[in-house]
């Protein structure tokens, strides 16, 4: 398997995930915290669909489907257009509500999709270009990939925990 095949797979299994969290879900469950201090399912999808998307534009030098795709007016959320949701507060979480699992399914199937685009054109050394010198070390390709991909399980994770947490109650 070449690394564009092996980020495709692990992409892939992000996606499967997604779906197995958040399809058949009602309102109340998608939007549900099991505490005030807790992340809702909607705001989980959210959030880790904002990261990939604005770390995949960036990368690929794109819009964010956020803004370039409609997404942002769909969901109406009450905070700036850009916000990712790191640093959101417990009500910034709490505004991330939507009325079915239909937005949250058709932005990150959007992100997924141009994602899977990205990495597979990539060959040879593309890893090992870097796209931010914020960081010391600065951080490669290669390594926002795999963090996007380490908080997109981490993420998806914790949904499929309060999914369980909600269906068992």
């Amino acid at each position: 398997m070449n690394t564009a095949g092996m980020l495709a797979e692990a992409f892939a299994r992000v996606g499967e995930a997604v779906h197995a969290a958040v399809e058949g879900l009602p309102p109340d469950d998608l939007n549900a915290r099991v505490d005030a201090g807790a992340n809702s399912i909607s705001w989980l999808v959210w959030h880790l669909t904002r990261v990939q998307d604005d770390h995949i534009a960036d990368a690929a030098g794109t819009g964010q489907i956020w803004l370039t795709g409609g997404w942002a007016d769909r969901f109406a959320l009450p905070f700036d257009e850009t916000a990712t949701g790191y640093g959101h507060t417990g009500d910034e979480v709490a505004a991330v509500r939507v009325d079915s699992a239909e937005p949250l399914l058709g932005y990150f199937d959007a992100v997924h999709e141009r994602t899977l685009g990205f990495v597979a054109g990539l060959e040879g050394h593309a890893l090992d270009r870097i796209v931010d010198e914020g960081w010391s070390p600065p951080v490669t390709l290669g390594v926002r990939l795999i963090s996007v991909i380490a908080e997109d399980l981490q993420h998806v994770g914790q949904a499929a925990f309060v999914r369980g947490m909600l269906e068992r109650a």
